[in-house]
């Protein structure tokens, strides 16, 4: 299963959960469609989404949440000033016991499931993909592999940054996802949230291991 890097994942193990689905979607989905869809004013819903949770993800860190984190792109220097955009945010749902995070050439070994922000049809946004298949959670599934490397920066920068066992919610921004292209059932423009667990992470040249 693959999430693209500068897209989600390149290959999307299982074709994006529902091509069909997708494609009805997406047949409304352009921002100079006036004829009323899903996705009408996208970019400005996302754009206030986007600011909206940031501005959240601030006042929990500053007043000592350790369940938000705010993550600079892993390709960009820390000591840059930066737009809001060039950030992930991170909910944390579990800690794992890990002490050490992939790097940018490792490959992982994660669950996870990733939608859209809220929109008329979708009260808890659209599912575009998910590694679980037929299972009903996390345990029963075998966690779908890919490299740091073929994800897009945004899911990358949160792969870099987490230790085995973890469970986050991670938000990511368009400019660190598909950008102003549509791709398949996720429109231009699209705040990325996934659920992610990572289960194991293997360097570069290490067979990785049938999951058992």
């Amino acid at each position: 299963m693959n999430i693209s890097i500068k897209r989600v994942i390149r290959k999307w193990s299982g074709a994006l959960l529902a091509v069909v689905a997708g494609s009805m979607l997406l047949a409304a989905c352009s921002e100079s469609d006036d004829t009323g869809s899903e996705f009408d004013d996208w970019q400005s819903k996302n754009t206030t989404y986007w600011d909206a949770l940031y501005a959240k993800a601030q006042d929990s860190v500053k007043a000592g949440n350790a369940n938000w984190k705010i993550i600079k792109n892993w390709s960009l220097e820390e000591s840059l000033q930066s737009k809001n955009t060039d950030y992930i945010i991170v909910h944390v749902k579990e800690t794992g016991t890990g002490t050490v995070s992939p790097i940018y050439t490792d490959t992982v070994r994660t669950h996870y499931t990733g939608r859209l922000i809220p929109s008329a049809s979708y009260p808890d946004g659209y599912q575009f993909d998910s590694s679980l298949g037929h299972a009903v959670s996390m345990d029963e599934a075998t966690p779908t592999k890919f490299a740091v490397s073929a994800v897009v920066d945004g899911f990358s920068t949160a792969l870099q940054n987490m230790h085995v066992g973890d469970r986050w919610e991670v938000y990511i921004p368009y400019t660190l996802g598909y950008g102003e292209t549509a791709q398949s059932a996720i429109p231009a423009y699209s705040t990325l949230i996934f659920d992610v667990k990572l289960a194991a992470f293997y360097p570069k040249g290490q067979k990785v291991p049938d999951w058992k």
